[in-house]
């Protein structure tokens, strides 16, 4: 399985991460915005997710409630850029911290059949993204691209 880059530059409000995917980018954009498929690689392995809204659509809104042994959480936001196969832009915020959005912009490129998937989060502050890596999101992200990866291989 491949790895997830993580760039977090100390006093920014931003974390990059960035994974190669070994499948053309329109499977991959397939993937990272069909509703029925977000269940099967989004988050850890040992919590379902559910998708309760996702309207994948320039001011649609989306919704994931995860549960798992310690409880139910749930996450959601607002698409505001959808260029498909190329670029989504949405808002994200977990509901046990209301109040602390960011921004994410994930763009997809395709080399020899490969795509690199960079996904770039601005915080609204340098504590908010500090809180967020502390609380072990780098593991996480690599869990749910490692899920990505191989569904892609099934897709």
């Amino acid at each position: 399985m491949g790895k997830t880059k993580v760039v977090a530059e100390p006093g920014t409000h931003e974390i990059i991460m960035t994974r190669e995917f070994n499948a053309p980018r329109e499977l991959v954009f397939k993937v990272l915005t069909d509703p029925a498929l977000i269940p099967q690689w989004w988050g850890p392995k040992d919590y379902t997710t559910t998708v309760d809204k996702m309207e994948v659509k320039a001011g649609g809104i989306w919704r994931y409630v995860q549960r798992g042994a310690e409880g139910e959480f749930g996450f959601h936001g607002v698409y505001h850029e959808i260029v498909p196969n190329e670029r989504i832009v949405d808002t994200f915020e977990f509901e046990g911290m209301p109040g602390h959005v960011l921004l994410e912009t994930l763009t997809l490129e395709e080399h020899d059949g490969k795509t690199i998937v960079k996904n770039s989060s601005v915080f609204q502050s340098v504590a908010d993204r500090d809180g967020t890596l502390q609380s072990g999101m780098e593991e996480g992200a690599n869990e749910s691209w490692d899920r990505l990866e191989e569904l892609l291989k099934t897709s």
